[in-house]
């Protein structure tokens, strides 16, 4: 007993309050299903064909193992920091600095082209009604404003009212996008161009944009202090969150390949709208607008959640400010790291469709930013997984034989992402979001070696866990 902290390395947070559907919702809406469903079929049918199908089978397999490998860590901890803080346990340092720098990047762009895609098909809905005219910059900027000011008070108030939140906003928009899909089977686009044949190659080369559907889906690990039963339900939800979305993505990516089976699903700008046309179902269009937008809104919800997750636990392992850990006396959320956060999120895509970038264009910039970072992640944390069961002696063969296959495929859909993004603004950002990592790294060593030595807090049992005092 005297070995019992009084107080968390994580405290004051809202400690075992999350029940499994909440904690659930964050890893769902983290990866924007009902957005994906509509609009990656048709990126992913580019490259396969009509080995479309095949290639999200590939990527729900790969989502699997690594929501496996996530497993062996959220079984034994519960953690704040998602993958940031469990690499540490497993490969150290300096990994697990460079998977919290991967992180930033991905939760931190992720919820920018959430916000941005959010106003998109918000202002898209709008114009469908007879209301403003599509794609006005002073429009989206607005609208990229106000749902930050919504954000910025979901993610402030308790951890398990914007959960509820999150639950009803992301159960409205799969309820809305599996209505519209159900109406849409059997229906015949008008023919286009055959698709060719992929053969292995496309279909592999397919897998990179099917799996970038499912970035976020490990969400709730960042829930791990606030739920309820973290080693059960966090595992779990991660698995069971990359299992559904595989199966919705199938769904839909089945209505799209049918629907186009004449030909000309890659080259019709909106195949779910073309096949609502065709079908003679205007309506599906406004229902369309109205769940992608939702979605969007409930990923910024869930990511910005994650994000400042990890910059509080980055703080209360000291490679930050120290500020930044700090927690609101009556919401017990991170107040400090949503303050500092929630301002550069929202300045980023507001500033890009302010200056004249088009909408479209923000939205698939921003998440190829994003994916890059998830996917170093991802990489890490599988990597991470047998060196942290054989230092605490568990060691067994599975998660090898997981790492074995997540590890080399996730270093090939790097490859392939790096190949495919190669030229424009992109791999420029990334480079300087490299050096950027690098420096802060170096800046460490020099002067918080011991910080950074001690990274990777995670919650702890207390003594008022187990002690009853008077």
């Amino acid at each position: 007993m005297p070995k019992l902290r009084r107080r968390s390395p994580v405290h004051g947070l809202d400690r075992r309050n999350l029940g499994p559907a909440e904690v659930l919702a964050q890893s769902v809406a983290g990866a924007a299903p009902a957005a994906a469903m509509a609009t990656v079929p048709a990126i992913v049918a580019a490259t396969a064909g009509p080995g479309t199908l095949w290639a999200f089978v590939v990527a729900t397999v790969v989502a699997l193992l690594i929501g496996s490998c996530i497993g062996q860590f959220t079984r034994r901890m519960a953690a704040a920091g998602s993958l940031y803080s469990l690499t540490a346990q497993g490969l150290g340092p300096a990994a697990a600095f460079s998977s919290g720098v991967a992180l930033l990047v991905g939760y931190g762009v992720l919820a920018m082209a959430a916000l941005a895609g959010s106003a998109i098909y918000l202002d898209a809905l709008v114009a469908r009604l007879g209301g403003s005219t599509e794609g006005s910059r002073p429009v989206l900027v607005l609208a990229v404003c106000v749902l930050a000011v919504l954000a910025t008070a979901g993610v402030l108030v308790r951890v398990r009212l914007s959960a509820r939140l999150v639950l009803l906003v992301e159960a409205v928009s799969i309820t809305l996008m599996t209505v519209v899909f159900l109406a849409l089977l059997g229906a015949d686009a008008p023919a286009g161009p055959p698709p060719p044949d992929p053969g292995p190659g496309g279909i592999a080369a397919a897998v990179l944009p099917a799996l970038g559907a499912f970035i976020g889906f490990e969400a709730a690990t960042a829930m791990g202090v606030e739920a309820r039963r973290p080693f059960r339900t966090i595992p779990r939800v991660v698995s069971w969150t990359a299992a559904a979305t595989g199966l919705l993505y199938l769904f839909a990516a089945y209505t799209q390949v049918s629907g186009f089976a004449s030909g000309g699903l890659t080259t019709a700008p909106q195949p779910v709208l073309t096949l609502a046309m065709a079908q003679g179902q205007a309506w599906i269009a406004v229902v369309l607008d109205l769940g992608i937008a939702m979605s969007f809104a409930a990923c910024t919800l869930a990511t910005l959640g994650a994000l400042v997750r990890v910059v509080f636990s980055m703080a209360r392992d000291g490679i930050v400010p120290a500020a930044l850990g700090g927690t609101h006396p009556r919401f017990r959320t991170p107040h400090v790291a949503i303050a500092v956060v929630l301002p550069v999120v929202a300045a980023v895509p507001a500033g890009l469709l302010a200056a004249g970038v088009p909408g479209p264009r923000v939205l698939a910039e921003l998440l190829t930013v994003a994916t890059a970072g998830y996917l170093v992640a991802y990489l890490l944390v599988c990597l991470a997984a047998p060196p942290f069961l054989r230092r605490i002696g568990e060691l067994t063969a599975w998660p090898v034989a997981v790492t074995a296959v997540a590890a080399p495929v996730l270093l090939a859909v790097l490859g392939a992402f790096v190949v495919s993004a190669w030229g424009g603004a992109v791999p420029l950002v990334i480079a300087l979001l490299v050096l950027a990592g690098a420096v802060w790294l170096g800046w460490l060593r020099w002067r918080r070696p011991a910080a950074l030595a001690g990274i990777g807090a995670y919650d702890e049992t207390v003594a008022d866990d187990v002690l009853v005092g008077p």
